[in-house]
C-alpha cells in the first residue's frame, strides 16, 4: 500500500516535470523557424493566372535558370504592408528578381489595386485566390519569401516580413552563396 501512495504523488509529479521541460523547450524556439519539407526539393509545378489587368502568368518556367525570390503576400495582410516598402528597396536595387504570389483575395480587384497604390515590386504576379500554390508552397500565413536557385529548388523560406537585417544576414548571404556555387558548376 505505501508503494501504491508514493505512485500516486511521483507519477503526477514526473508528468509534470515531462511538460514543463517541454514548454521550456519550446519557449526557447524562434516560431518564425518554421522548418519545411520542401527546402532542397524542387519547385512545385505552379501555373497561376495573371493578377486581374495583367497578361502573364506566373509558372515553374518563370522561376528558374536564374535565383529568384518569390514572395506570397495579400492586401488584407497588415505585416505585408510592413514589408512592403523592403521589396520596393529590392526592386529599385535590381540584385534579384522578385515574383510574387497574390494569395486568398476575396475580391479579385483588391491586388491590383494595393500594388497601384503601394508601388509594384514584382516582375510577374500569379493570382491564388484558392491557395493551389499556397498549398503547393507549404505556406502557412503571409508574407513568405522563398529563395529559388537557377534548377528550380527551393533553398529557404522567410516567414515574416523581411528587413534590413533579414536581408544582411540571412538572405542576401544565401543568394552570395547560391551564385558563387552556380558560377563554379555546383549544383547543390
Amino acid at each position: 500500500m505505501a508503494m501504491n501512495s508514493r505512485l500516486k504523488f511521483i507519477i503526477p509529479l514526473a508528468i509534470f516535470l515531462g511538460l514543463a521541460v517541454a514548454f521550456g523547450i519550446g519557449l526557447t524556439m524562434n516560431p518564425k523557424d518554421i522548418p519545411s519539407v520542401l527546402i532542397n526539393q524542387k519547385l512545385p509545378p505552379l501555373d497561376l493566372p495573371p493578377l486581374k489587368g495583367r497578361d502573364k502568368r506566373l509558372t515553374t518556367a518563370d522561376l528558374t535558370g536564374r535565383i529568384t525570390l518569390v514572395n506570397v503576400f495579400g492586401s488584407w495582410c497588415f505585416a505585408c504592408l510592413i514589408e512592403h516598402p523592403f521589396l520596393m528597396k529590392i526592386r529599385a536595387e535590381g540584385k534579384v528578381p522578385l515574383y510574387g504570389i497574390d494569395w486568398l483575395e476575396k475580391n479579385r480587384d483588391d491586388g491590383p489595386k494595393w500594388l497601384k497604390e503601394k508601388g509594384d515590386p514584382y516582375i510577374i504576379v500569379g493570382d491564388d485566390p484558392n491557395s493551389k500554390a499556397a498549398i503547393a508552397l507549404g505556406v502557412t500565413g503571409v508574407p513568405e519569401t522563398f529563395i529559388i536557385d537557377h534548377k528550380g529548388v527551393i533553398r529557404y523560406k522567410q516567414v515574416g516580413p523581411m528587413n534590413d537585417e533579414i536581408w544582411n544576414k540571412t538572405i542576401w548571404p544565401i543568394i552570395e552563396e547560391l551564385r558563387q556555387r552556380q558560377k563554379e558548376g555546383d549544383g547543390k
